[in-house]
């Protein structure tokens, strides 16, 4: 009874399913920003630096959040810590417990935090990975992803403007990319608010041009009025992070055709 409980107020404050609507998409946006600060306030008591290191450490982990969700989307696993609202929390907690027994490990043993994260990240995504790599029925989505990303590659490549940002913007781009080639060829549709509205009046294809331009200007206002730059690497980080989690799992659910 309690666990049903839980998960019913876990679905509506986290993960609200199967309709977005303006309400709840400004709900999920305050709780993202309210936990993301939290996690802030974590990593500062860890006295951790919010740098690459930090952010080449963490994205294994990423990728291993994407793919278990997938597996439960082809209901190749079945437990719910692993789907949404859970899955989410669970890898983020998961996340944080590594890199608090790591910092443990560096002050003992003055082994390189970062080095112990990413190993552990790694060894964990490497069993779903090599699952859903097996499973690959739809290599075509490779091709036009690739088709459909490369102009944004040459004109990243000719941009003058930080390495940091150029990543963001990227992950950004293929994840708006990954989105658009699913819709148009493979039947897949989107359930947020805005992208469909957008992609209503204007085209799927816009949205890829749209979200290029919002994150874009979001990294110009952090460059321009980010005081603290520990806090303007974490938004960017956060803002990566969220990019990387969705391109990962549309584009290994496009593979799989799930």
């Amino acid at each position: 009874m309690w666990m049903d409980f839980l998960k019913n107020i876990l679905t509506y404050l986290f993960y609200p399913q199967p309709e977005y609507t303006v309400a709840n998409t400004l709900v999920y946006v305050v709780e993202v920003i309210a936990i993301a600060y939290l996690i802030f306030l974590f990593l500062r008591k860890l006295k951790i630096r919010i740098d690459k290191n930090l952010a080449i450490c963490v994205a294994p982990f990423i990728v291993l959040g994407s793919s278990l969700r997938v597996l439960v989307d082809a209901q190749i696993l079945q437990a719910e810590i692993f789907a949404a609202p859970f899955s989410y929390i669970s890898i983020a907690l998961a996340t944080l417990i590594v890199l608090a027994i790591a910092m443990f490990l560096q002050k003992k043993y003055k082994i390189p935090y970062f080095k112990t994260v990413a190993a552990i990240g790694i060894l964990a995504a490497i069993i779903p990975l090599l699952i859903i790599f097996s499973m690959i029925a739809n290599p075509y989505a490779i091709v036009l992803v690739f088709v459909f990303i490369l102009p944004w590659v040459i004109v990243l490549k000719l941009l003058k403007w930080s390495l940091e940002n150029k990543i963001i913007l990227f992950i950004h781009i293929l994840d708006a990319t990954t989105t658009f080639v699913g819709i148009n060829y493979f039947g897949y549709y989107e359930m947020h608010v805005l992208p469909i509205l957008l992609m209503g009046i204007f085209g799927s294809l816009s949205f890829i041009f749209v979200k290029a331009f919002a994150i874009s200007a979001i990294l110009v206002l952090i460059d321009k009025y980010g005081d603290n730059k520990e806090f303007k690497n974490y938004l960017k980080l956060i803002i990566g992070i969220l990019g990387s989690a969705t391109l990962i799992r549309d584009f290994l659910r496009m593979l799989i055709l799930v």
